[in-house]
């Protein structure tokens, strides 16, 4: 079946989604999630500019929040990309103008958080974002598709792990206000893992053997959509290495639970070709979770590391 005809027969189902998510949204304001009583000017406006020491955010909680939040920044490049993949007619253009709307308030709402309390370097997150937005985002599902299914079955995982990552970042934040904020956006980016879930869900039913195909594609070759974004790989690294969103979670919180929802390890409607991705699919998560007791090994050793030289 071609993508055309794959969007002809899933249409129904985005229009009964976008409708089931418009019932469900709740509505919030970025304004009210802001303590702008602790905002005072900087240096152009007659008051001081930003200084490591004003920010109560640990080193941990601004790498997570500052990924998180450069991650949002790229918004005008995925909605090229779902755009694209999907159309810009009826319920299709209705669901990405909405979706695309909803994720910009996430981007709104962190930037003035971090501004307001000065948490981080506000001439340095702008320098990032120029970057990040500049460069864009071409394929972040890694596999060259920019067919519907792969989109479909990115953005499902990418979703939940957008959320994973802010529902814990606001944990180590150590202020119940960004707690609170980072708590609203992951209920936000939970809704639109929902739409995307139930879109593919019904692909497996329509397609079964390519939306397979396409489902272990991208998670054969999964990366989070900031990965091109300044010091990506340091921050990475420190968020893995105090639980934000590890190897353990992606597998377990998101893959794991996604599949499952899918019933893909107990369906009867592959055909050779579908069952032998299944096989390799199964194979390759059986890796990833020999992979996730290596990782937690060497962090629990480093962490060791650490702790030993802050004793000393």
């Amino acid at each position: 079946m071609t993508p055309q005809a794959v969007l002809a027969e899933l249409e129904p189902v985005a229009e009964e989604n976008l409708n089931r998510h418009l019932s469900l949204a709740k509505e919030w304001h970025p304004h009210d999630y802001v303590p702008w009583d602790e905002g005072h000017n900087f240096a152009a406006l007659g008051g001081t500019d930003w200084e490591p020491g004003q920010s109560r955010l640990s080193e941990v909680a601004r790498a997570a929040m500052v990924t998180n939040l450069l991650t949002e920044d790229n918004l005008p490049s995925y909605h090229r990309l779902i755009s694209t993949a999907f159309s810009r007619e009826r319920a299709w253009r209705t669901w990405v103008d909405r979706w695309t709307a909803e994720e910009n308030r996430h981007g709104i709402a962190i930037r003035d958080y971090l501004v307001v309390t000065r948490g981080v370097d506000p001439v340095a997150l702008e320098h990032a974002r120029m970057v990040c937005v500049s460069q864009g985002v071409d394929d972040p599902t890694g596999t060259g598709n920019h067919a519907v299914l792969h989109g479909v079955a990115y953005v499902t995982f990418q979703e939940l792990a957008t959320r994973v990552s802010h529902r814990n970042t606001g944990k180590v934040c150590g202020d119940p206000r960004a707690d609170r904020l980072l708590t609203r956006i992951a209920a936000d980016e939970n809704l639109h893992m929902i739409f995307y879930r139930n879109l593919c869900a019904a692909a497996l039913d329509l397609v079964p053997d390519d939306a397979l195909e396409a489902i272990a594609a991208v998670i054969e070759h999964f990366r989070m959509p900031g990965a091109g974004m300044p010091d990506f790989r340091r921050n990475s690294v420190l968020i893995a290495k105090h639980g934000i969103y590890d190897l353990r979670q992606h597998l377990e919180e998101v893959l794991l639970p996604v599949l499952r929802q899918w019933n893909i390890f107990d369906r009867n409607d592959f055909s050779g070709r579908g069952e032998r991705i299944r096989d390799e699919l199964g194979a390759h998560l059986d890796k990833l979770a020999v992979d996730v007791v290596r990782f937690e090994e060497q962090r629990d050793r480093a962490l060791a590391r650490d702790a030993a030289r802050r004793d000393k």
